[in-house]
Parts: structure tokens; C-alpha cells; sequence
């Protein structure tokens, strides 16, 4: 590799300028064709915590993604970065999501180990690069959408190989050639600032909005944590577990000011009225605001008010923050994803998985959609062609994989209706 990033503009097959009587730059063009992607289409109804279609208040992964772009572009152009870059992060750092949320990516794990496992980041690079239909390279093999180095780099947060131990990462042994592209003179595996305002931009998201979801549903109170002092740690464990390097003990302490904070009052007397929805929503506002503000101040602070682009600077979030994001994240994870009957739902889902996946493994390429037939078809052997198949169940929505397992094992489908991990 060279030492210093490769074009950020390029593309892996060569395409000659379109003339259409406007000239887009080349991330305006790779924002189009993520959004006009059948990728992006599925997110509609692809679980992001509850399941896809039983409420028509609560978040899909398609509307995560809208939210995450935009909270990243506006990041982002705070921070000098290319708004669009951005942008074509945040909506695309979710299309190799399976079924079933990341329920369904840790059902296709395992399923996959003897092709390598399976990471929804991973699958994304693998969508982008090769399975979604939009360029052909000179060779006859897809290259996906073909979209721009700076994009895909953007759209990496995990920028390296499967390692032991380690359950995230970006890249399957087979993808290996693009990947070495797309990181051409990358340092290491230090992300793109791009990346990184995107990962935050999904965190705070993530975090804020599935309170949001879990108020509005009656499945999240506030009360309990503020009477119970038990709860309160049982929750601060949770979050310790799951999503902070910070200790139970030092999150109980951000906890108690997290709940004593005025913009957080709305949620603890919420009762589903127009005016409790709408404080509802200046508390999700407020705090969104207050994330990312956060974020951008200690960014400039450190590598002064830029513009800062690609490995010009890394985004700096203050720890009070993101403990702050972690524990609200552990809201969601403790009352919704966790709450009574999770465990069932999702043994259910797997099980289903699992039974598509070996149906096809047998009857393949019978039973495919004709572009995953064709590269099972020429698949060299056993391992890349469950990975085909893999690939197949992964591109499923959520009722599309009730159909599915209706169609390839017979009989009702399990229910698998609820929140998925």
C-alpha cells in the first residue's frame, strides 16, 4: 500500500461521465444509487429493535437509516467533512442486516462458520461490492454499485478481517481484493473520520430513538429506575455488559444525573396524549442535539474547527456522553429486547432461519432467486456455496422469511412477532 489514502473519488471499474445536463459530483451519484438500491427497499421491513410491521409508530432499519444519515450529514458538515460522504454512510451502514435484527445476524453465525461466519458489516461491504445489481466489470463479475472509495470507506466501521475473539468485523476472506482497494494507503485500522462521525451518528440514533419507540409502546418507564435503587444497577450491569468499557459503579453515578437532567422529565409521566407526544419529541430532540454538539465541540477543540476529511482528524466524544449514550442504550436492551417472552421469540426466529438455510443448502440451486442461483452455480466448492445461500437468506425481509420457511419446510411458520436483539 502507499502511504498516504488512495483517491477518495475513485471507482473500482471505470465509468465514463454521464451526460445529463447537470453535473453531480461523485458522491452525489453514490448517495442515488444506495437509495434507489433493492437494498435499501427490504429495510422497510427488516427489524430494527421491534419487528418490522407491528407498529405503525415504532422504527424500521429503513427509517433508522434515514435518521442516521441525517444526523451524520448535519455532523459532518459541521466538521468540514463532504456532507454526501457522509450521507451514503449512514444510509447504506445497514443493508447486510438479516431478518430478525442482530437476533438473526448471530442465528446466521453460526450457520456460517464453515464459510466464515457471518457480521451484518461484513454483508454490507459484500451488497455494495458484489450482490447488489447496477455494474459490470470487464471480467463479467459484478462490482455492486461501484461506488467511490471515500464511500465505502465511510461505510466501514469495523475496517478489518475476522480476528479470534472478536465478534465485529468488516470483511469476509473473500472479499479481501476490494477491501485491499477501497483501504489503499489507509493507516492501519484507524477508520476514516467519516466512519467514525457515522458510528457515533448510529449510536446516538440508536440510542435515543429506541426510548422513544419503547415510551410510545408502553414497554419503557422511568419509574421504576427513579424509586428503585436495585434497578438501577441491575441496569448499570446490563449496560457494563453490553455496551461500555465504563464500570457498573461509574455508570450508576452518570445514571443518577442522566434521571435528575430536566429534558429527560417528559418520559416519566408519559401517557400516549398530542402534548406528551410532543414533549416526547423535544426530549428526543434535545438530546440528539446534545450528543452530537458534544461530539463536534471536543472534535474542534482538539483538531482545531477544520474542514477535516477522511484521516485529517478522529472524532473525539466526551466520556460523560458516551456513557450517557450507553446507558440509554441500555434501556432499550433491558425493558424491550429483554423483556418477558424474549427468550422464546427468539429461539423461534433462529429455528427458522436455520431450517431455511438447510432447505436451500439441499435443494439449491432450486429455490434460489436467479441471481444467487447463478453464483452458486459457480461456486468453486462447498464453503462459497453455502455462503451463496447465506447471502440468499440474508437479502430476506422479515415476511419474506416467514414465506420462505412456509414455502422450503412446510406447515405455519413459528410466530416470531416482538422486539429482536
Amino acid at each position: 500500500m502507499s502511504s498516504e489514502p488512495a483517491a477518495a473519488d475513485a471507482r473500482l471499474v471505470e465509468e465514463s461521465p454521464k451526460d445529463t445536463g447537470h453535473r453531480r459530483s461523485p458522491y452525489e451519484r453514490d448517495r442515488a444509487r444506495v437509495l434507489h438500491s433493492a437494498a435499501f427497499r427490504r429495510l422497510a421491513t427488516k427489524t430494527q429493535v421491534h419487528t418490522a410491521g407491528t407498529d405503525d409508530f415504532l422504527r424500521t432499519r429503513l427509517t433508522h437509516s434515514l435518521e442516521v444519515a441525517q444526523i451524520a450529514r448535519e455532523m459532518g458538515a459541521r466538521l468540514g467533512c463532504d456532507p454526501d460522504v457522509v450521507d451514503v454512510a449512514g444510509l447504506a451502514h445497514d443493508l447486510g442486516h438479516p431478518p430478525f435484527g442482530h437476533n438473526g445476524e448471530a442465528a446466521l453465525d453460526l450457520l456460517a462458520t464453515p464459510c466464515g461466519g457471518f457480521e451484518g458489516n461484513a454483508q454490507t461491504l459484500r451488497v455494495l461490492t458484489r450482490l447488489e445489481a447496477k455494474v459490470i466489470a470487464p471480467d463479467g463479475s459484478s462490482a455492486g454499485l461501484n461506488l467511490t472509495r471515500a464511500s465505502l470507506d465511510a461505510i466501514g466501521k469495523y475496517p478489518w478481517p475476522r480476528r479470534p475473539g472478536e465478534r465485529k468485523f468488516g470483511v469476509y476472506a473473500d472479499d479481501a481484493e476490494v477491501f485491499a482497494w477501497i483501504r489503499d494507503g489507509a493507516p492501519g485500522d484507524r477508520r476514516c473520520l467519516e466512519a467514525q462521525v457515522m458510528d457515533w451518528a448510529d449510536d446516538v440514533a440508536y440510542s435515543v430513538h429506541d426510548v422513544e419507540d419503547g415510551i410510545h409502546g408502553g414497554y419503557v418507564t422511568l419509574r421504576p429506575l427513579l424509586t428503585d435503587a436495585d434497578e438501577r444497577a441491575a441496569l448499570c450491569a446490563d449496560v457494563a455488559g453490553a455496551y461500555s468499557g465504563e464500570s457498573a459503579g461509574d455508570l450508576a453515578e452518570v445514571l443518577v444525573e442522566l434521571l435528575a437532567d430536566p429534558l429527560l422529565a417528559p418520559l416519566a409521566g408519559y401517557d400516549g396524549s398530542h402534548r406528551a407526544q410532543v414533549a416526547l419529541k423535544a426530549t428526543t430532540s434535545g438530546v440528539t442535539g446534545r450528543f452530537v454538539s458534544a461530539a463536534v465541540a471536543a472534535t474542534e477543540e482538539r483538531f482545531g474547527p477544520g474542514p477535516h476529511r477522511r484521516y485529517a482528524a478522529d472524532l473525539v466524544v466526551p466520556r460523560l456522553v458516551r456513557a450517557q449514550c450507553a446507558l440509554l442504550k441500555g434501556i432499550a436492551l433491558r425493558y424491550v429486547m429483554r423483556r418477558s417472552g424474549f427468550r422464546g421469540r427468539y429461539e423461534r426466529q433462529r429455528t427458522m432461519l436455520a431450517e431455511v438455510v438447510a432447505a436451500l443448502v439441499r435443494r439449491a440451486p432450486d429455490g434460489l432467486d436467479p441471481i444467487f442461483a447463478a453464483l452458486w452455480r459457480a461456486a468453486p466448492d462447498d464453503a462459497a456455496r453455502l455462503r451463496v445461500v447465506v447471502d440468499q437468506v440474508a437479502s430476506l425481509t422479515d415476511p419474506a422469511a416467514v414465506t420462505w420457511h412456509t414455502r422450503l419446510v412446510g406447515g405455519t411458520a413459528p410466530p416470531t412477532h416482538g422486539g429482536a436483539a
